[in-house]
């Protein structure tokens, strides 16, 4: 096992009605102006923003509000957060909403309390954030796990460039998660976060360690209880234990917990950023769902073993010891299986992504050829380039 620090700050409240607390809880960081950051009309046509809004004035809290985040964030609403959150004297960000929402209010309370840098630069690695504004947030869709997390993704949508970046600035001070508020997320969104979820911890599972047998078996618990929920809320949306479950798998498999004595890097993320920035009307779920598994059949055989152990902790395989590639291929096959009974693309044709495009989309994750992605089998320029080729020959 790796050496690890662990280190989650993030104050959780979970269950029914806690969001009711949002003005109590906001009162004992005692800001001067909270800046609420949403996203669409749903926030306010579901009654949660004037539920929020009512907490605040109960306790006297001032506040300016800034809606319109949409999926894959865009710079150009964090710049205008900046400025709003500046002019307007906002020391404290509530986010409400989901991933989007909450790495968009991450990326504002940066910029605001580093005004001297460029916010666009901590996405770029260019500089890093030395400090930041107190934040929380209201969870409304279980997915990205941003509430917990101390990633932060944004689109710069005049470059097509989606750049990550992690800090222990971006972690929130709290979250507040409602499993309820969930209830009337769409199928495809419902699926979606499915797959973000369980892709956090899958791609850590699959990252360089050893001899890690209880972050191992913690992960293995977060992937198949993730894929129960998502069967359960399926089948039925109001069904409050199995929403819990999703939401709190969310905020676990992107915490940290789950890498613990592992190296880290999300490789299959870093391939659908290049997609999801190009395209940006492609959701984060669906096109990791498009990319997932022509990787696993790409890297697998780099270590046998490793695959061998999920395709039996995760998928319940009886191991082939003569033939280990047919159980792990199996395993593999079953997980697409699983993608396409979500209603998930298994391939990037099906996500409107153009053939002519993978070179470029290779090019750019590869950083022009000057970066290799780590793993058991690393991956540079051409790999890169054939896994996309892959994922676009299954459709």
């Amino acid at each position: 096992m790796n050496n690890f620090i662990y280190d989650t700050p993030t104050k959780v409240y979970f269950g029914k009605d806690e969001e009711l607390k949002i003005g109590k809880i906001i009162s004992e960081y005692h800001p001067t102006k909270v800046l609420i950051h949403f996203g669409g009309a749903s926030a306010r046509k579901s009654g949660l923003l004037d539920r929020v809004e009512n907490c605040l004035r109960e306790e006297n809290i001032n506040f300016v509000e800034l809606g319109g985040v949409v999926a894959n964030p865009e710079l150009s609403l964090v710049r205008e957060g900046i400025a709003l959150g500046q002019k307007e004297g906002v020391d404290f960000i509530l986010a409400v909403g989901g991933g989007s929402v909450l790495d968009s209010s991450k990326a504002i309370a940066n910029g605001i309390a580093n005004p001297e840098i460029d916010v666009w630069d901590f996405s770029l690695g260019k500089a890093a954030p030395a400090k930041t504004l107190p934040k929380g947030a209201i969870l409304t869709l279980a997915a990205a796990g941003s509430e917990m997390s101390s990633s932060c993704v944004i689109t710069n949508a005049e470059t097509g460039e989606k750049r990550g970046c992690n800090s222990s600035c971006n972690r929130m001070n709290f979250a507040i998660e409602n499993p309820v508020l969930t209830y009337t997320v769409s199928p495809y969104q419902t699926a979606c976060g499915a797959v973000d979820i369980a892709m956090h911890t899958i791609e850590r599972y699959f990252c360089p360690g050893e001899d890690t047998c209880l972050t191992d078996s913690i992960a293995e618990a977060v992937i198949k209880s993730t894929r129960k929920a998502a069967l359960d809320c399926m089948k039925n949306p109001e069904d409050y234990n199995a929403r819990a479950n999703m939401m709190w798998a969310s905020s676990l498999a992107h915490n940290g917990l789950t890498q613990c004595g592992r190296e880290f890097q999300l490789v299959v993320h870093q391939l659908e950023h290049e997609v999801s920035g190009m395209y940006p009307k492609v959701a984060h779920g669906a096109g990791l769902a498009a990319l997932w598994c022509s990787w696993a059949r790409y890297v697998y055989k780099a270590n046998i073993s490793r695959w061998l152990q999920y395709s039996a902790n995760v998928w319940n395989l009886d191991i082939d010891y003569e033939h280990p590639e047919k159980t792990i291929e199996s395993a593999i096959d079953l997980q697409e299986q699983y993608y396409a009974s979500l209603g998930m693309p298994v391939g990037l044709k099906a996500l409107g992504v153009e053939e002519s495009s993978l070179p470029k989309l290779a090019l750019d994750c590869s950083r022009n050829k000057t970066r290799t992605l780590t793993g058991y089998k690393l991956l540079a320029y051409d790999d890169i380039l054939a896994i996309y080729q892959m994922a676009y020959s299954r459709g």
